[in-house]
């Protein structure tokens, strides 16, 4: 299911499990993925993840730098059919908008996706918890 964005249905006809079966698999996986990596990678930097990544700005000659953001549009091949109107972009591809926010060595510090038609690079920005520990000045004082 994760792998080709297939539907409970199409994978109860490939693997001849049960929709039950194969969500509860599903289930099982992703509780299983968050139980093993929160504490090490799905998480906020650390104090000292912060002194390192200011370091690491300032080696580069981008002082006072953390994390780079950015939004992509990720093209959506397999699409369940059901879904393929709320995906559709301006071209009729089938896309998923992702941001994420990286350090320098490619560490994602956060991803948060919308949908194409609902969604764009600004509000979708305005939506992410990113900024809000920074307006609230909780913080310490940095650039993206």
């Amino acid at each position: 299911m994760l792998a080709y964005g297939a539907s409970a249905n199409q994978v109860d006809e490939i693997a001849r499990m049960g929709k039950t079966t194969v969500l509860e698999s599903l289930m099982r996986f992703c509780s299983t993925i968050e139980a093993l990596y929160t504490n090490e990678y799905l998480r906020k930097p650390t104090p000292r993840d912060m002194r390192k990544l200011l370091r690491n700005g300032k080696m580069r000659d981008i002082p006072g730098i953390i994390r780079s953001i950015d939004c992509m549009h990720w093209t959506w091949k397999n699409c369940p059919s059901a879904w393929q109107e709320a995906y559709d972009d301006r071209k009729r591809a089938k896309n998923i908008i992702l941001e994420a926010v990286a350090s320098f060595d490619t560490w994602i510090w956060h991803a948060f996706s919308g949908v194409p038609r609902v969604q764009n690079d600004l509000n979708v920005i305005a939506q992410s918890p990113v900024f809000d520990e920074l307006l609230q000045g909780k913080s310490p004082r940095c650039t993206y």
